[in-house]
């Protein structure tokens, strides 16, 4: 993503002693129903994995109490959905696409950029210098399309090739074999089942078994 610019913050009060524990109006989702002024970019800010929606909670409510939404408009973190296939279960999670990035729309004024570097758990704005450089169009067009309905759901398996696993639901209940083929883009695993003293390879889906330890 680039480094991140270590530009010192000025000596000021800091305002986030007087920042109210209400619910943030502003939303984190990319949108384009309003018109946006002329002056207004994506920028991406840095903090610690694992710690971007406390980041993006934070900011939000320095928004709201600083009256800054005429100048930051989104706070966003990329995800996308991931279909988890663990002991024969199926669930969907939201995978960050950039950990330890936040991304702010928003008009780079020097009160924007105050409000945005000493919200708690920002480390810096990305950028090659020390003046924050706006977000490519073309990279913020391919993060719309990763989190619009047009992209691909991503499929995770803890399945592998050499793995004895156990068939947990059809016709093959309660046979043990070994994993053959994993194919993720259709939810398959192909498995050797010894039928009738013969080692078969049966198709199966990622539900219908789980890993045996």
């Amino acid at each position: 993503m680039g480094e991140t610019e270590t530009t010192e913050i000025p000596e000021q009060e800091s305002a986030d002693r007087d920042e109210p524990a209400s619910e943030p109006v502003v939303r984190g989702v990319i949108t384009t129903d309003e018109p946006r002024d002329p002056r207004t970019y994506w920028y991406v800010i840095h903090t610690y994995s694992g710690y971007e929606n406390k980041v993006k909670d934070n900011l939000l409510r320095r928004i709201e109490s600083m009256n800054m939404k005429d100048k930051i408009f989104q706070v966003l973190v990329p995800t996308e959905e991931e279909l988890e296939f663990k002991d024969g279960k199926k669930k969907t999670v939201q995978k960050k696409i950039y950990p330890g990035y936040v991304f702010v729309e928003m008009i780079m004024t020097e009160d924007s950029w105050y409000v945005v570097r000493n919200t708690s758990g920002v480390t810096g704005f990305v950028s090659p210098g020390a003046k924050p450089v706006p977000l490519p169009a073309d990279e913020v067009k391919r993060i719309k399309q990763l989190m619009g309905m047009e992209a691909p759901t991503r499929v995770k398996v803890d399945l592998k090739v050499g793995q004895p696993v156990r068939v947990i639901h059809g016709p093959f209940q309660d046979f043990h074999g070994v994993v053959d083929e994993v194919a993720p883009d259709r939810e398959k695993v192909r498995v050797l089942i010894s039928i009738f003293g013969r080692e078969t390879p049966v198709e199966l889906d990622f539900g219908q078994v789980e890993r045996l330890s």
